[in-house]
């Protein structure tokens, strides 16, 4: 197997990994102003993304290579640091949008690669997690966005 296409894959999965992580961690400890809307959203945010890494770790182990499980491993592939301190709800936000936009960046990347091996299957995988992401994206933005006169 291409071990680029391995390398790009795991680094996908790792902060795919990472990211449900970070939404998790946030959903436990936000506290607020808008307590019940913050731990909904991102309940809903982990929940999806919690879904897809089992299927994810399933089509890395059909490329016949191993998955990565050990947190030390997720964080040394990943491009998403987590950080030690607990947050304020406003910079949970920020935080989440910027680690989305590296998963995205991510799984566009392991599409590409999928994409010229002609693997078709598991492109379309990683296709449809983007476009969950993008949803994410468009949720985590919209509900920080300030007002804007019409």
């Amino acid at each position: 197997m291409d071990q680029d296409l391995i390398k790009i894959a795991k680094q996908g999965f790792a902060d795919t990994f990472l990211f449900y992580l970070q939404a998790h961690y946030y959903h436990w400890n936000v506290e607020g102003r808008h307590f019940e809307q913050d731990h909904k959203l991102f309940e809903t945010i982990y929940e999806d993304v919690q879904e897809a890494i089992d299927t994810y770790a399933e089509e890395l182990r059909a490329i016949d290579t191993y998955a990565p499980g050990v947190f030390e491993r997720l964080a040394q592939l990943s491009t998403i640091k987590q950080e030690e301190l607990i947050p304020t709800a406003e910079q949970m936000y920020a935080n989440l949008i910027d680690s989305n936009e590296k998963v995205m960046k991510s799984l566009d990347a392991v599409f590409d690669i999928l994409e010229k091996n002609h693997m078709h299957g598991f492109s379309n995988f990683i296709a449809d997690r983007l476009d969950k992401h993008k949803k994410h994206q468009w949720m985590l933005k919209s509900t920080i966005k300030k007002f804007k006169e019409i």
